[in-house]
């Protein structure tokens, strides 16, 4: 099969390379997907470039997420979902088969049906992002009700968290940072679009009861001013805190939750893939403006998710 690869870590164009490899087998329990799209999130250029390890296997196919058509099933497995087509998360999560290939080699359960309403874009949207902010809403209980703040809400995450907080009775707030940002926020359903760098978003947003947090050392002070009592901050991203005002967030019972979507419980996991998978019956979720690559132009891909691209990038497979 043909398959982008990296043997150890760091920039792109330096240690990504695309070439023939084996195609996998499926082993017990697991499935094999003919890829057709296959999705770039931070965390993949994250982990080619400084955070990840190279599995024992002494390579890596890089991209947790995609989407593409079970062709080959393990033991264990049921055949009749041979030709069944699927939307993937963790494909190289502690495992050398990534997204970036012709095929990869998964666990059956995070090859997940994918519903014939949506397109094979949105399909390799899910993963990372979509698992990531049903739990960041979910977590702490229902919304219904609620009033939620989505900060970063044109990107992939944050469209994903508005899109869900809206269908499930939420009022829903966000921040952006530019005029087209705010219209893909908008698009999204939020119903209030704070532009952080042209107003005062402390004066400007509600009082809320759950924030979904892309930069908490930096929205912090923010967050405390319009954190209603007993609200709940779920961040997702990496930052370091500075001093945190410890008696201040006692007064109020708010809780700081902290969000790595690879290591939550597993039930937590699976009722997050059972909410999206829901989601996409419904066509509660909608595609972000895509950016696509060929496989050899890979590493152009893992650059535009490094350079911050507004959207979805995409690495086709041939």
């Amino acid at each position: 099969m043909l398959a982008a690869v990296y043997e150890r870590l760091g920039p792109s164009h330096e240690v990504l390379r695309v070439e023939e490899r084996p195609t996998p087998e499926p082993g017990h329990g697991e499935v094999r997907v003919r890829v057709r799209l296959s999705a770039v999130n931070p965390t993949d250029w994250k982990a080619r470039a400084r955070s990840g390890g190279i599995p024992d296997a002494g390579f890596q196919i890089p991209n947790q997420d995609g989407m593409g058509t079970i062709d080959a099933v393990g033991e264990g497995v049921d055949p009749g979902r041979l030709g069944e087509r699927v939307w993937l998360y963790f494909a190289a999560w502690q495992r050398p088969w990534g997204t970036a290939a012709q095929y990869t080699v998964v666990p059956a359960g995070h090859a997940v049906p994918l519903s014939h309403n949506a397109s094979d874009e949105l399909g390799a949207s899910m993963g990372i992002p979509a698992l990531t902010a049903q739990r960041c809403l979910f977590a702490d209980g229902p919304l219904d009700g609620k009033t939620v703040l989505v900060h970063g809400g044109a990107g992939a995450v944050g469209h994903y968290a508005i899109e869900l907080a809206k269908w499930r009775g939420a009022t829903v707030a966000t921040t952006v940072s530019s005029d087209e940002k705010a219209e893909l926020a908008s698009q999204a359903g939020a119903d209030v679009v704070v532009n952080y760098r042209e107003e005062d978003a402390a004066e400007a947003l509600p009082k809320v009861d759950r924030i979904v947090e892309v930069a908490i050392n930096q929205n912090l002070p923010l967050d405390l001013a319009v954190m209603a009592p007993n609200a709940v901050v779920s961040a997702y991203a990496n930052g370091t805190l500075g001093e945190v005002p410890v008696r201040d967030l006692m007064a109020r019972n708010i809780l700081l939750r902290f969000v790595l979507i690879y290591t939550i419980p597993h039930d937590a996991l699976q009722a997050a893939v059972d909410e999206v998978s829901e989601a996409l019956r419904q066509d509660v979720l909608t595609e972000l403006p895509a950016h696509r690559f060929p496989l050899d132009r890979i590493a152009d891909a893992h650059d535009a998710v490094e350079n911050g691209a507004i959207g979805k990038v995409f690495v086709e497979i041939p």
